[in-house]
Order: C-alpha cells, then structure tokens, then sequence
C-alpha cells in the first residue's frame, strides 16, 4: 500500500506549482497583452497535471491492496451509464476456494506439474522471440504469446473480470453474479486416490456459504455463474454408483447456477465457452495484423493431424486417421503426441503444423472436444468434425450456424467402416470453397481468443470472455422475466443438447 508521505509530497508539489502561476497570473496581462487563448491554454496544462497527478495517486492507492471487486465501477446517472444492464457483482469467496487451491499447484493435476503454467495471471510463461524459428511462426514482438495450459480457463477468467468495465460492488445493481472458484483444480486435486466425499467436500460447503449470502435470496442463485476449467460431466457424478468426477452440479444450489465449461454436456444450464489459446492479445492492431498473417502464409499440406493415437477397441477412429495421414504422400502432416521430443506442449511447434495445413482433422478424444480444434482456428486452419457434438453442438455462441461456412463434416462412421478417403474428399474441395471457409475462419479468431488482463487499448476487443459476460447476462434477464410470469423454467428456456442422439 502507498505511504502517505509521498503522497503528500506530491500533492504539495503540485499546490505549490499551481501557487506560483496564481502569481504570474497577476501580470498576464503585461506579459501576454490581449492574447487570452495562450493563457487559458497555459491555465488548461496545468490542471492536466494536478488532474493526471491526483489521478495516479488515487490508482496506486487503489490496486496496492486489491481483492475481488475492488476495481468496481461507481454507477453514472441512467442518462450517461453505458454499464446499465451490464453490471455484475462478483463475490469475495474466501481464499480456500480460489487461491489456496492453486497455491499448492504441483498436485493439482496427477502426473503433470502445473506450476509452471500459474505465472502471468495464468496466461502461463511468455513465449520469447529467441530464434528466427519462432519470428516466423509467431508475432512474438507483440509479446502476447504465452504456453496456456488447457485448464487454466477459471483463473483467466476471474484475472479478466478483475478488469471488467462494469464490475460493481452493489449487487442490487447487478444483471449477474460471478462465482470466482475454480472447480475444476478442486476436483483434479482429489480424483486419484481420494474418496468422493473429501472430492464433494469443498463444493458443499461453498453451497452453504452462497445460501446464506443475501444476493442469493434474489433469484436463487438463477442469476449466479462460474467457470469450471474442464469438461461438464467431470461435475456431473449424481450416481453413487460412480467414481468419476464430483457432485458439484447435482447439488440444488448448483443446479440453479450457470455453468461454462469447456465442454458441455446435456443439461440447460451448461453453457461451453473456448479451451484457452496461445495468444492473449492487449490491442485491435495485434489481432488484425496476426489475421492478415493467417490469411496469407502458404500452405504446404493439405491436412494434418496432431494428436496421439488412441485404443480402436474403445470406439475411436484416430487409428485410422494416423494411417491414411502416414499413406498420404506428403499430403499430411502428422505430429504424434506420443513421440519423445515431440513436444505437443510448445506453441511455436504447434501453431506452426497449423498454419502450414489446409485442413485440420479434430477427432474426438477423451471427450467429444479438443483444445486443438481453437489453436487450428487461430492459425486460420479449416477445422474437420466427424461429430457434431466436438463443435457444432458445443460452442453456438462463438460458431456459425451455418457449420458449412467454417468447417467440414465427415461422419465418423465413414472412417469407421473405411470408406471414407481423406484425400480424396478434401483434395476435391475447390479453391474458391476453401478460401470462402478460411476467410470465415479467420473471422473467428477474435470471438476465441481471451486478451490479456487489463487495458486493451482504445478500440475494445470482443472475445471469449466478452460474449460469455454478455450472454449470461442475456440469459439471467430472460429467466427472470420467466419467473415473474410464473413459467415452467425447465420447460419453457431448455437448450437441451443430448450429444448421445446427434449422429
């Protein structure tokens, strides 16, 4: 926290400044004769000061201590509030659900150290411009590049509603309540060789805690929402007779609450939100110009594949994808995830697989999505589903409709059966096609990328976090109005995506 000795330094500085051009004021008129304009844009320079300089010292004084909420906006009046109807409140958790979680980070995911990925608000460490490699691949000058972990999307976030323009500290204000837990590390922490009620505990307890808060009495938590880091069915463990997961949604509280993840499952108040990309830009200039770069670079490959094979018995058709990329004649490219050396972790080796592909196959893996299917579209590569539930059902606040205008779909019972010839369907897809599809693709780019914590220059990007904020927002005013009329909510707002019934 500032001392209040500099402070007061400063601010007799500044008076006495002001003092002495209260002085010369006296003799303006011998010295500047009838020529005011000067003065008065004199008079106006110096009050820039004092402002700027209060200004400062105010900021200083303010972040030096901050918690959640502390960068609150004060409301305008209704006449000038560009914020009316786009507050939210978010709550000050106690520290064990958000920063003693992580502060602990080597167990946090079981055979991988994700202390490494915590640094720069959770961005991860920055990716440095250290050969021409790297120049080549990435727009590394910028500084917006950063190794992003997969699972560190709740932390983002919360760093970036630290920083949102209509955050406020009177709830009664608020279109929506923000829950800054981090559910998914909670869970992570205790999957492996932890019982599930040392796995459910954390979560119930913070229940109890959102149930005596008096913003809950307002909606019910029907206007609360957070971000959980991973997959929804890792919160969905509302059977005993699994191990899986935890019970997090199938509390009451909970089921009241919003949910974004990076995958959804079947369930109205799930909502999927983008994996985390590499590239975390702080202007609009940044991302046109890596949208430019995306737009033009040559493309040596027609379709490629990163990834690692996965077991045929349980169903899937990466084995097949592998071999016809490996027949292909240089016309894929496959990099295996599997291989020593390899390094599927390294943004610099994965963006540039991406950028030199027509096409990127996105299989389904451990779950319908992949992180990958985002690093692809940020490197203007048109992504391939085999189905529908790993983009088309998932992402419809980020995606066209029209999943035709951004991707192609290939059915996966085609590769199953083996009927089905990569390269001869993709390489039968016109120039003018593929060029309308990356064109579409590139478009995406900014709605898929989270920027960097903080000032984003003076044209605002609308990305990820962005449109979440503002579609929950959308969502919490239409349940309202629902219960006012007295509607069958479950009946009337169901989004209901059983991603078992969509092939």
């Amino acid at each position: 926290m500032m001392k209040p000795v500099p402070r007061l330094r400063l601010f007799i500085s500044v008076t006495f400044v002001l003092c002495l051009f209260v002085v010369f004021q006296i003799h303006k008129s011998d010295l500047f004769g009838k020529n005011l304009q000067i003065t008065h844009q004199v008079n106006n320079f110096f009050i820039s000061i004092a402002s700027s300089s209060h200004h400062q010292t105010q900021n200083l004084t303010k972040y030096s201590n901050e918690s959640d909420g502390d960068r609150a906006k004060q409301p305008e009046s209704e006449e000038t509030d560009t914020c009316a109807g786009r507050y939210i409140y978010m709550h000050d958790l106690p520290s064990i659900y958000n920063d003693d979680i992580i502060k602990d980070c080597r167990p946090l995911i079981k055979w991988f150290d994700m202390c490494p990925f915590m640094v720069n608000s959770g961005l991860g460490p920055q990716v440095l411009e250290h050969a021409n490699k790297t120049s080549q691949v990435l727009t590394t000058k910028t500084g917006s590049w950063y190794s992003t972990n997969q699972f560190l999307l709740s932390v983002i976030f919360r760093e970036r509603m630290k920083h949102y323009e209509c955050l406020t500290n009177d709830s009664s204000l608020a279109s929506a309540i923000y829950i800054p837990y981090y559910p998914g590390f909670d869970v992570s922490r205790h999957l492996w060789g932890y019982n599930t009620t040392v796995r459910d505990a954390l979560a119930t307890k913070l229940s109890r805690w959102l149930r005596e808060r008096p913003e809950w009495n307002k909606m019910y938590g029907r206007d609360h929402f957070f971000v959980a880091g991973r997959i929804g069915w890792d919160f969905r463990r509302c059977s005993e007779d699994s191990e899986w997961g935890s019970n997090l949604m199938c509390l009451p509280e909970f089921s009241n609450t919003t949910m974004l993840s990076i995958e959804t499952t079947a369930w109205t108040n799930e909502f999927a939100v983008p994996y985390p990309t590499y590239f975390h830009p702080k202007s609009v200039t940044e991302v046109r110009i890596w949208q430019r770069k995306v737009k033009s670079v040559k493309r040596r490959h027609l379709f490629c594949f990163v990834g690692a094979p996965r077991p045929t018995l349980d169903g899937s058709i990466r084995g097949e994808i592998i071999n016809q990329c490996l027949a292909s004649h240089g016309k894929c490219k496959f990099l295996n995830c599997n291989e020593p050396g390899n390094d599927c972790d390294n943004p610099v080796k994965i963006m540039d697989v991406f950028q030199r592909s027509v096409f990127c196959l996105q299989p389904s893996g451990d779950s319908y999505t992949r992180r990958s299917i985002f690093d692809s579209i940020l490197a203007g590569c048109i992504p391939v589903f085999f189905h529908p539930g790993s983009g088309y059902k998932q992402y419809m606040w980020y995606f066209p409709k029209d999943y035709t205008k951004y991707s192609v779909y290939i059915p996966d019972n085609g590769m199953k059966n083996g009927t089905v010839s990569l390269r001869d369907l993709l390489g039968g897809i016109d120039k003018e096609s593929i060029l309308r599809m990356r064109n579409e693709v590139v478009k995406i780019i900014p709605k898929i990328i989270y920027t960097k914590p903080g000032l984003v220059g003076p044209k605002k990007i609308e990305d990820a976090f962005d449109i979440a904020v503002d579609r929950v927002i959308q969502r919490v005013a239409m349940v309202k109005r629902m219960m006012e009329e007295g509607k069958d909510l479950q009946g009337e707002y169901s989004q209901t995506r059983d991603l078992k019934k969509l092939e």
